[in-house]
């Protein structure tokens, strides 16, 4: 008999009405992300009349989950930059400077004194007076390398030293190169997401792509140099000893030091030891805040190893300057009044508010290890995302129209139940999109739009078995039942074979054939629920009730 048992009745309508319930807030989007946006702010304690009435434009009790409009979709910023990841090989060598100075001066009467001299960026040159203790200078050297930490690099030492004469030149290997380029970009990577998560920007594209690339893309921002603006800068803080002011810009630092310019002081510039006391790597937070005087400014706190090598410097150099430099500019060069232990501080200079809270998101979120080049950016308005989504609703409801007006010539009464499912199907789409908070990018909207042509594939199969069956006057509650059982297996092979194709497309694909990949796979899970479950409900529904002696497919 064509029976459904209670149990699959109840699990059928339960999910239904939740993918119902879940796509209902994408038909009043605004509304819903309006009161999305006011609870975020809430949340944060943060709370007025304006706020409360924004947050109660949607129900709190109902599902609020959207949809994600994706860049061509929702306009905003995209990006395309370049890491400098030859940028790390110095600061490499230029950390290792005061460990192979101390290695070296340790044995000073044999290597005799310990100098660096001026080299390429990616190595370090250290000059040795002895020369008879070469010999000895460069065993200490290699003594500094350490194992390479990478699958490729087992066995191999990060660090390479050779000697000329009283001159020993230490390189990174080229398997800890490789390493180093590696952690380079998962590093810029993360930081850049931290960023813009910061920022606030909703489900934002960050990919890498190739050895050095990375992809942004910043739905809903109103520029790309917003963007830029927000992650363009390294945000490397370092506090370095200061070794002279000078206003003379093309002034000699000497070996071990460098030449900065003053961000607040026209025309005055800094010689400053190359080796910072403290990084910004060592920061644990930092927020925006007023010094005495009133003026904008950024508290900062170091994690313990950062507040030791602080509070021990300001406690030796009380009276000394020190500059606080950011991205090579020095935003602070004040004087050591008395020790500051426990890792705090506050960092002052010409800011307005806004800056000084910009500051303080890129130094909590950390610096980049490397600077960026933008190789390509546009900006993609609002009014183009529009027009996207007003051209991917009527191509939508060209081909839900002709596939309605298709299944109902061809099929009647089990055409429209096979409609009925259709919608069903859609919404189904939309309720597990917005359960997953995944993006809609323009081809996933074509993923939706072959996913309604294919949806009514299984039911005609099952429609075409069923007239099969009546042929043999079996009746036709068995005609239906033999329908669906004979044609169940020509629907898994050929929704199976196209959840596959979906599934390598989004294993292989990057970008807008994810988002089609995507759509495509949730759409043919969701075709067959509604095709196999969903219709034969409704046809069991109304056999019930009917009890006809024939049928008409």
């Amino acid at each position: 008999m064509l029976q459904f048992s209670l149990w699959k009745r109840l699990v059928i309508l339960a999910v239904v009405l939740t993918g119902l319930s879940l796509a209902l807030p994408n038909a009043f989007y605004s509304r819903v992300e309006q009161a999305n946006d006011a609870r975020a702010v809430i949340d944060t304690g943060r709370t007025d009349a304006l706020l409360e009435a924004e947050a109660a434009l949607w129900p709190s009790f109902l599902p609020s989950g959207l949809v994600n409009l994706g860049l061509d979709l929702r306009g905003g910023a995209h990006l395309l930059a370049e890491v400098s990841v030859s940028d790390v090989y110095a600061s490499r060598m230029d950390a290792l400077w005061p460990e192979a100075r101390d290695v070296l001066a340790a044995e000073r009467d044999v290597v005799g004194f310990v100098t660096r001299e001026d080299g390429p960026a990616d190595e370090l040159r250290v000059r040795i007076s002895n020369v008879d203790g070469a010999a000895r200078a460069l065993e200490l050297a290699r003594g500094l390398s350490r194992p390479v930490v990478s699958l490729t690099g087992v066995g191999s030492s990060d660090i390479e030293v050779t000697a000329d004469g009283t001159l020993l030149i230490f390189r990174l290997s080229e398997a800890e190169q490789l390493a180093t380029d590696d952690r380079t970009m998962q590093q810029a990577l993360e930081i850049v997401r931290r960023r813009i998560d910061e920022a606030g920007t909703r489900e934002p594209t960050i990919q890498r792509q190739g050895d050095d690339r990375i992809l942004i893309q910043v739905p809903g921002v109103g520029s790309a140099q917003e963007v830029k603006d927000l992650i363009g800068t390294t945000a490397q803080l370092t506090f370095n000893a200061v070794v002279n002011r000078t206003t003379d810009p093309s002034a000699v630092a000497g070996p071990g030091n460098f030449l900065v310019p003053s961000l607040d002081e026209e025309g005055v510039y800094y010689i400053l030891e190359r080796s910072p006391v403290v990084t910004g790597e060592e920061l644990v937070d930092a927020q925006p805040a007023f010094d005495q005087n009133g003026r904008p400014a950024v508290n900062f706190r170091f994690n313990p190893t950062g507040a030791r090598a602080f509070g021990d410097y300001t406690a030796e150099n009380i009276g000394a300057p020190f500059a606080i430099v950011l991205d090579n500019e020095v935003i602070s060069a004040p004087t050591i009044q008395s020790h500051i232990p426990g890792g705090s501080g506050i960092i002052t200079g010409n800011f307005s508010i806004e800056e000084s809270t910009n500051l303080a998101v890129l130094l909590r979120a950390g610096a980049l290890p490397a600077g960026l080049t933008f190789l390509e950016e546009r900006t993609i308005g609002p009014e183009l995302g529009q027009d996207s989504i007003d051209k991917g609703k009527l191509a939508a409801g060209v081909g839900a129209v002709l596939v309605v007006a298709f299944m109902a010539l061809s099929y009647g009464l089990f055409g429209w139940f096979a409609n009925i499912a259709l919608a069903i199907n859609v919404c189904l789409i939309f309720g597990v999109l917005s359960l997953l908070g995944a993006t809609l990018t323009l081809p996933g909207i074509a993923g939706i739009v072959l996913t309604i042509g294919m949806a009514v594939d299984a039911n005609v199969l099952i429609f075409e078995r069923i007239r099969e069956e009546l042929r043999t006057a079996k009746g036709p509650a068995r005609a239906i039942e033999l329908g669906y059982e004979r044609a169940l297996s020509a629907i898994l092979d050929s929704n199976i074979t196209t959840l596959i194709t979906a599934t390598i497309l989004y294993a292989l694909g990057s970008g807008p054939v994810r988002g089609f990949a995507i759509t495509l796979g949730l759409g043919i899970l969701t075709s067959v629920f509604s095709a196999i479950f969903v219709t034969r409900l409704l046809i069991v529904w109304w056999f019930s009730r009917r009890r006809p002696k024939t049928i008409e497919v």
